[in-house]
C-alpha cells in the first residue's frame, strides 16, 4: 500500500513588508504630500530619497538601520559613498541619491539667506556656517570680508588643515579683502573635537591678524570658532578686537 504523496513544505520566512502594504496615511511620500517635510521623522525623509526598499525590506526599514549604523543624520553625511552602498537595500544608485542630497542640503546652508548677508552679532555668523563647518573631519579656516556696513562682500576658504599660526600665512587671510576693498574681516574656524573652546594657537593667531589687518587698514571684527553643535567668539571672550564698540561682530 502506497502512502499518499508528502505535502509540499511551505516557505516559513518571516513575512515583510514593503511601503505598498502600509495604509496610505503611513507611506512616506504621501505624509510628505499631507504634512510637509517638517511633519517626517529622519527615517522617513531617507526613505524618499532611497525611493525604494530591498532585501526584503521597505524603503523606511533601510533608512531605519542606516541611522542606526551611521550613528544619526550628522554621521550619514559625512559617510562615503562606498560606506552607505555596503547596507543591505541601498547599493550605489540608492548611495549616490543620498550623497546628492547631503550635498544640496550643505549648498543650500551656505547660500541661506538669499542676498547680501549682513552681520550684526557673532550669533549671525554662527547659524550660518555651524551645520556647514561644525561637522567637518578636518580644521578649516574661513575668512568673511565685509564692507563698512558689515554686509559680507565674500566668504573665502583661506586654509584647510592645522590651523596653527605657525603654519597659516597671515598675508593670505586679507587677500580678498585688499581686492574687494573691504573694510573688515571676520575669521572663521572649526574645531573637530566638536569643543569650541579656543586654544592658545587660536589667541595667537588671531592676535596676529589684528596687527597685519591694522597695517592693511583693515579691521578684524571678530574670529569666531565653531564645534558640532557650538561656537564662541573671541571678541565675547574678552579679546581686543578693532572698531571699539561695534556689536555687528
Amino acid at each position: 500500500m502506497t502512502s499518499d504523496p508528502v505535502p509540499t513544505t511551505q516557505d516559513h520566512r518571516p513575512a515583510t513588508r514593503s511601503v505598498r502594504d502600509l495604509p496610505a496615511a503611513e507611506r512616506p511620500r504621501e505624509r510628505l504630500a499631507l504634512r510637509g517635510p517638517g511633519g517626517l521623522s529622519a527615517a522617513e525623509l531617507i526613505a524618499v530619497v532611497l525611493g525604494t526598499g530591498g532585501a526584503g525590506r521597505s524603503a523606511v526599514a533601510v533608512a531605519e538601520e542606516l541611522l542606526a549604523r551611521q550613528a544619526g543624520v550628522g554621521a550619514m553625511a559625512r559617510a562615503s559613498d562606498a560606506e552607505l552602498a555596503s547596507i543591505p537595500g541601498v547599493g550605489v544608485a540608492k548611495a549616490a541619491r543620498l550623497a546628492a542630497a547631503f550635498e544640496l542640503g550643505r549648498r543650500s546652508v551656505a547660500d541661506w539667506p538669499a542676498g547680501r548677508w549682513t552681520i550684526r552679532s557673532p550669533r549671525d555668523v554662527a547659524d550660518r556656517l555651524m551645520v556647514e563647518m561644525g561637522r567637518l573631519e578636518r580644521e578649516e579656516l574661513r575668512v568673511l570680508s565685509l564692507n563698512a556696513k558689515n554686509a559680507v562682500l565674500r566668504v573665502s576658504s583661506c586654509y584647510v588643515g592645522n590651523v596653527s599660526s605657525s603654519l597659516v600665512r597671515v598675508g593670505e587671510l586679507f587677500r580678498d579683502a585688499v581686492r574687494l576693498d573691504a573694510s573688515g574681516v571676520i575669521l572663521v574656524h572649526n574645531h573637530p573635537s566638536g569643543d569650541p573652546t579656543p586654544s592658545p594657537d587660536d589667541l595667537h593667531l588671531t592676535a596676529e591678524a589684528i596687527a597685519a589687518g591694522r597695517l592693511l587698514d583693515i579691521d578684524v571684527l571678530d574670529h569666531v570658532v565653531v564645534g558640532h553643535d557650538a561656537w564662541a567668539s573671541l571678541r565675547d571672550r574678552g579679546v581686543s578686537f578693532d572698531r571699539p564698540g561695534a556689536r555687528a561682530a
